[in-house]
């Protein structure tokens, strides 16, 4: 089978390779790939800036969907032919997240799905919503869960105000969930572009944050002075000061991303103690989620018939979709379509 691998780091370093046809073991599952979405996990971990001490070759990438095309001895739950796709964390199944848990992350502690063929335990695997592709439910492992998630810290309500940071997966994702959970819905981005399509998703008001950095200020100005009820905080330390500033008193930033650099930043950036004490903020952080959290998920997806939104790649333009995401000029989701 071909598949894509870390040898060493760097986009350019990616190898396309040759490797054995895995088949599987007792309680596991052969899935034959479909289609892969990049998450700005990947593009770190190809760099080297996510895990320095990666183990090589690694093949990259949590997020993908397939279908199974054999079953190993005494696997019920699956039978060639389903629609599958893979849960970021194999062993986080159900409940509170643990050190246990947290091991067995894709294309990190173990190879991921960047790959023609991959096996994985029955467990390790969730049935994707009838209505979808296989490219956009290779969108959903990661940024779609995690964005879930991310909005179930804030408890949300009919009526509260959200602010979205930017048009990425996650972000894209946290809008068109929180419509679903009849949520206001504010986002920034410096592309008027682009918030013109997140406008046609269901944004309510956006701003280009090149042209008025002070975003914080205006959030406050769209909730007559009160702050939003969450932020899905993407950005990390250089975002994280004005988020604060952002919310109501006792509102929540579900802090999901490091997208505006590496935690050394921080040496240079005060951390906003007395914003987060005046405003009772809840700073809650967010790491995808539970196998039933995906398929809870799911259940919402398929009822709402929502659709993810993405560009598309043949997945030899590997190379070429990591480099899209490291200028920042994509829309939503990445996907590559495997043929």
């Amino acid at each position: 089978m071909r598949a894509w691998q870390i040898s060493s780091f760097g986009i350019d370093s990616l190898e396309f390779v040759e490797r054995p046809t895995p088949s599987p073991d007792p309680g596991e599952v052969l899935v034959k790939v479909r289609a892969i979405s990049f998450n700005y996990r990947d593009l770190l971990m190809v760099k080297g800036l996510y895990n320095p001490k990666l183990k090589f070759p690694r093949v990259p990438c949590s997020d993908g969907a397939g279908e199974v095309v054999e079953v190993g001895e005494g696997v019920t739950a699956w039978k060639p032919g389903d629609r599958v796709a893979p849960i970021f964390m194999q062993n986080w199944l159900d409940g509170a997240l643990t050190p246990a848990k947290a091991r067995g992350a894709l294309g990190g502690d173990i190879d991921g799905v960047l790959a023609e063929y991959i096996v994985l335990n029955e467990a390790g695997l969730v049935r994707i919503p009838q209505h979808l592709s296989f490219q956009e439910a290779a969108t959903l492992p990661c940024a779609a869960v995690t964005a879930w998630n991310a909005l179930a810290a804030g408890n949300l309500q009919p009526g509260a105000t959200v602010l979205v940071q930017g048009t990425g997966g996650v972000s894209i994702f946290a809008l068109q969930l929180a419509r679903l959970r009849g949520a206001r819905v504010l986002g920034i981005s410096s592309s008027d572009d682009k918030l013109k399509r997140a406008a046609s998703l269901g944004l309510d008001a956006g701003l280009n944050y090149s042209d008025n950095p002070d975003w914080d200020r205006w959030a406050l100005e769209e909730t007559a002075g009160e702050g939003v009820d969450m932020v899905v905080e993407v950005g990390g330390i250089a975002t994280l000061p004005r988020s604060i500033k952002s919310i109501r008193i006792g509102g929540t930033i579900a802090q999901v991303g490091i997208l505006s650099g590496p935690a050394d930043l921080a040496a240079n950036i005060p951390f906003p103690i007395p914003s987060i004490l005046h405003k009772q903020a809840r700073l809650h952080g967010i790491y995808v989620g539970s196998r039933k959290d995906f398929e809870d998920m799911n259940k919402a997806i398929a009822l709402t018939q929502l659709r993810p939104i993405g560009e598309n790649f043949h997945w030899s333009q590997a190379r070429e979709a990591l480099t899209r995401m490291e200028e920042a000029s994509h829309f939503g989701k990445l996907v590559l379509t495997v043929a």
